[in-house]
């Protein structure tokens, strides 16, 4: 190899490890949209999955069993909990993976009757707490929408609205952890969905 060559491999292994590639002992949690529960839906309060929401976690289920994960915590909402379970039946409940508290208003917009900060505050809560008990290990972390935008968000240290994205029914967006050090590794992947 070149003295270039060299430099070149070296400094790339350097910017890997910086964002915690390849590194011992990351905690890698894959944060999972819950599958869809939206059409057809008739219970508006905690809604279970559609058909197409119950196919979206079966197709996810496959892909995460080749994973072997260590453990899968889930929102105790049902359409987060029947998308854990289509994982696995040994699912691990955090109340603090909860959605954004909202409501949804006349004109037809949801309005966001939690603030970011807040958000932000228990869902990290519940991350640090699940990457603590698990370090260097795969975790599947089964949570909604809003909330799962805010804490990464949070991640990629922008300010609250300036991630412009919604993930769809089961995404997934990677976030290692080492210590104090995250770093989001993909925001959104929907591979499995193809």
């Amino acid at each position: 190899m070149t003295p270039g060559a060299e430099r070149m491999t070296e400094a790339m292994r350097s910017l890997e490890a910086a964002f915690l590639i390849g590194v011992d002992g990351v905690t890698e949690i894959w944060l999972v949209r819950h599958a869809d529960c939206y059409q057809d839906m008739s219970d508006g309060a905690d809604p279970a999955l559609s058909a197409l929401g119950r196919r979206q976690a079966e197709l996810l289920a496959k892909r995460m069993r080749e994973l072997k994960p260590a453990a899968v915590y889930s929102s105790p909402y049902r359409r987060a909990l029947e998308t854990a379970r289509a994982i696995t039946d040994g699912v691990r409940v955090d109340e603090r993976l909860i959605e954004m508290k909202m409501e949804l208003g006349d004109d037809g917009a949801l309005e966001f009757k939690e603030v970011p900060a807040t958000t932000i505050e228990r869902m990290s809560a519940a991350i640090n707490d699940i990457a603590s008990a698990h370090p260097g290990q795969r975790v599947i972390v089964v949570a909604h929408g809003a909330a799962m935008v805010m804490y990464l968000t949070h991640v990629l240290r922008l300010e609250p609205g300036q991630l412009r994205m919604l993930p769809y029914y089961t995404s997934v967006s990677v976030v290692r952890m080492l210590g104090e050090r995250q770093m989001v590794g993909s925001l959104g992947d929907t591979a499995h969905l193809e």
